[in-house]
């Protein structure tokens, strides 16, 4: 026979699991939130400009935007890097080629070369024609091409694929 005091016992023991499952539940999902989130997807097309904004043959650098998410802060949107642009011959089988404005060498942000002909890195004098290719021995590979798409507009938006790769290698390895 269960008796009175026992009775007492199971009830507050019962009444204290239900309270820490209670507490526990929305901890544990707290904790495990990034996981069933899963990760972010990554490497998707951003809106840099439009292609009338582009003169043919014209390099121009335009910042890359967009909102980054670690596992649970959502930062607002800010510039992650920049693209060079250049707006092909009408004709071309690829109407925008973009490049990454981060040198293959050692990173340093390459800017446009005197006249516009091709591109410069100031920090160790890595060149490039506008085809992205070396003109040097300083680079260990060409600049690196981005992927690019063109929306259905009358006058299209260029999205580019914005990605880092490794620098200082002879290969092209994207970061993660």
């Amino acid at each position: 026979m269960i008796t009175r005091r026992d009775f007492y016992c199971w009830g507050t023991n019962l009444l204290g699991g239900l309270i820490t499952l209670g507490l526990a539940v929305p901890g544990v999902g707290y904790l495990l939130d990034p996981l069933l989130r899963g990760r972010p997807r990554a490497g998707g097309y951003r809106p840099v400009t439009r292609l009338g904004e582009l003169p043919e043959g014209v390099p121009r650098v335009f910042a890359v935007i967009e909102a980054r998410e670690d596992a649970w802060v959502t930062y607002p949107q800010e510039p992650v890097g920049s693209a060079w642009l250049v707006r092909q011959p009408e004709g071309a089988a690829v109407p925008v080629v973009a490049y990454t404005a981060e040198c293959p060498h050692l990173g340093c942000a390459v800017s446009l070369a005197e006249g516009g002909r091709g591109f410069l890195c100031p920090c160790h004098q890595s060149r490039f024609d506008l085809q992205g290719r070396p003109l040097n021995a300083v680079p260990p590979r060409g600049m690196d091409r981005l992927d690019v798409q063109l929306s259905d507009d009358s006058d299209p938006v260029v999205l580019v694929r914005f990605q880092r790769f490794r620098t200082a290698s002879q290969e092209k390895i994207p970061r993660v």
